[in-house]
């Protein structure tokens, strides 16, 4: 029997190389069998139409493995399918921001101060469409109180009219940051529970979900992803919610927690125009996810309970069920979601000016009813600058760069920039991290430490944008938000940093034809900018020959003869308590900062920053 082992060749893909390899093959093996390649043969048709399969195969195996890299996908869908697979939730719209200014007036009682029972509360969500663009409309993201008034949220309080020598109204202003979006709501009704059932919204430019009730007012909370049981929950800074922090609500205003909901669900875009919405697989009625783990419970759904000692375990789903919260069920959801957004909202300064009026009401309700009317229809506003960061979603390249990007990142908080960053991008409503600065202790070479202890010192501000010690509420919210992303081996401190006020005295040579107050003014103005909080960092020294520099580049500035920076102490005088040796501490024209964490800060600029004109 003759043997039936063939030299087979596998790196032929496109139609011609599979097509010689055929003819080639034919010709090999069976040269008495058939021998006409003519191209009308019908041999060749055969031959040319497994070529014609072999390439269409090929072409789509590779496709196929194409699709599945971030890098080298073509498929929108597919790209969406695999940014979520690394974290990232693309965009589909770019909303715009700005900043508008919120005004009424108020009336002046007997004796000349302002009657605080006629203040207005602004709902959040309230809505001011914009003047030039039919299509376009912002929202208030915050509620705006103007009975309150605190360092983070200051009301701003000028004289409208006056009748003789008195005033008679009040203008009060405040300032609030505002989305370009719209409020659309859907309903969608509920039989009995269905594991992991699934809706959609249909629509252009969806910006996110604002919020979902059901039919029994239950709050249905938006999580990363399904087996993702804690939220963030923020209540206000009030006695009855914490009695030791409200003396602290001020600058606090709201207090973090962390909260276990049941009724969560998750989104995802498959498309620009899809948002897929998901719920969990459990029945309402079950209570297995309030369990509390013990060695009775943990494990419990392994396959037989032979793989406890290799297993990896998580705290949000210890018992290896399959609910990842609850499934809605004899109910009906509303749910509100936001569009909006491109570039055509980004309009102009001066346009936000018809604010809708249907969500504000007076604080009190025993009111004048002529008066109350008069300042309900005193309600402006207005944006004094321009609104930007409205674009369109994202393209598929940087759909691509920013999965690669989230795939490196992943949320954590493993280095020491990761701490600080995320300190820093605590919401302002919590409490203000103005500087963050984080340290490891020093070891010596016989120590040797098991579990990271990290230092993380930090400063707030005052009302007057000084820098301040934070309180206990800023720092008790701080340790809750960093709670949920940090490692299970790092212990954190939350400590505060030093603040070293200092002085600027500098000796200048103005040259001829040069006003001396210009010139001098001019260089005040350079140093204030220089010294400017926001520019400066824990830990930073200041270069003394920057300075030099800086004033040389000023107009009519001949030469600098003299820069002296003195420390600047005393509670009594305003400033910090800590006192610090500039002299001891400078070394070749830089002034270092000590060892403990510590910011320098010109706390009063207008005051401490001084100059003078000297002769040649």
């Amino acid at each position: 029997m003759a043997s039936l082992n063939r030299d087979i060749k596998y790196i032929n893909r496109d139609f011609s190389d599979i097509r010689a390899k055929l003819i080639e093959f034919s010709q090999t093996y069976f040269p008495n069998t058939y021998n006409d390649f003519s191209p009308t043969s019908p041999g060749m048709m055969f031959m040319e139409q497994a070529a014609y399969v072999g390439d269409v195969m090929s072409f789509y195996l590779d496709n196929q493995l194409q699709e599945t890299f971030t890098t080298l996908a073509k498929q929108t869908n597919n790209l969406y399918e695999l940014a979520y697979m690394f974290g990232y939730k693309p965009k589909t719209t770019g909303a715009s921001q700005v900043i508008v200014d919120l005004y009424q007036q108020i009336p002046a009682l007997s004796n000349g101060n302002p009657d605080w029972d006629y203040t207005l509360n602004f709902n959040s969500n309230t809505v001011i469409p914009s003047n030039v663009s039919s299509n376009v409309s912002f929202l208030i993201q915050d509620q705006c109180d103007f009975s309150k008034s605190s360092s983070l949220d200051p009301t701003e309080i000028s004289i409208y009219s006056v009748a003789g020598t008195n005033p008679t109204y009040y203008l009060l202003k405040k300032s609030r940051k505002a989305i370009s979006a719209t409020i659309n709501t859907r309903t969608f009704t509920f039989g009995s529970p269905q594991q992991f059932q699934t809706i959609n919204i249909e629509g252009d430019n969806i910006i996110e979900i604002l919020d979902c009730v059901d039919s029994d007012g239950n709050i249905w909370n938006e999580v990363d992803y399904l087996g993702q049981e804690m939220v963030y929950n923020s209540i206000k800074n009030t006695n009855p919610n914490d009695p030791n922090n409200v003396a602290n609500a001020g600058e606090v205003p709201y207090l973090l927690q962390l909260k276990k909901v049941q009724r969560r669900f998750a989104t995802r875009f498959t498309s620009e125009n899809n948002l897929q919405i998901q719920f969990g697989a459990g029945n309402p009625e079950d209570t297995d996810e309030l369990i509390t783990p013990n060695p009775n419970n943990v494990g419990i759904g392994l396959p037989f309970e032979q793989d406890k000692l290799t297993t990896a375990y998580s705290p949000t789903n210890f018992l290896f069920t399959n609910t990842y919260g609850i499934s809605p069920s004899d109910t009906t959801l509303t749910i509100r979601y936001l569009t909006g957004g491109g570039v055509e909202s980004n309009i102009p300064a001066g346009d936000l000016t018809s604010i809708n009026k249907s969500t504000i009401k007076f604080n009190n309700s025993t009111l004048n009813s002529n008066k109350a009317n008069y300042i309900f229809e005193t309600i402006s506003s207005t944006n004094p600058i321009a609104a930007d960061g409205g674009q369109a979603g994202d393209t598929e390249e940087e759909i691509r760069q920013k999965t690669l990007m989230q795939a490196a990142t992943q949320q954590r908080t493993v280095t020491l920039d990761d701490y600080m960053v995320r300190a820093l991008s605590m919401p302002s409503k919590f409490g203000i991290i103005t500087k963050a600065y984080i340290s490891k202790p020093q070891l010596t070479d016989i120590q040797v430490s098991t579990i990271d202890s990290l230092s993380l010192f930090i400063l707030s501000q005052n009302s007057e944008g000084q820098f301040s010690n934070a309180n206990s509420t800023l720092k008790n919210n701080l340790r809750t938000y960093l709670s949920q992303n940090k490692m299970i081996g790092d212990s954190i401190e939350i400590k505060d940093a030093y603040i070293i006020n200092i002085g600027i005295d500098f000796e200048i040579v103005v040259l001829p034809n040069f006003n001396n107050s210009d010139v001098i003014l001019d260089c005040i103005k350079s140093f204030q900018e220089y010294f400017d909080r926001d520019k400066w960092q824990l830990n930073e020294p200041i270069l003394i020959r920057d300075l030099y520099v800086r004033l040389d580049q000023i107009l009519g500035v001949q030469t600098v003869k003299n820069i002296t920076i003195s420390n600047k102490v005393g509670i009594q005088s305003g400033y910090s308590q800590y006192a610090y040796d500039i002299e001891g501490a400078t070394q070749n024209q830089v002034v270092y900062p000590s060892l403990d964490p510590s910011i320098f800060e010109v706390k009063y600029p207008n005051n401490d920053i001084k100059g003078q004109v000297v002769p040649l």
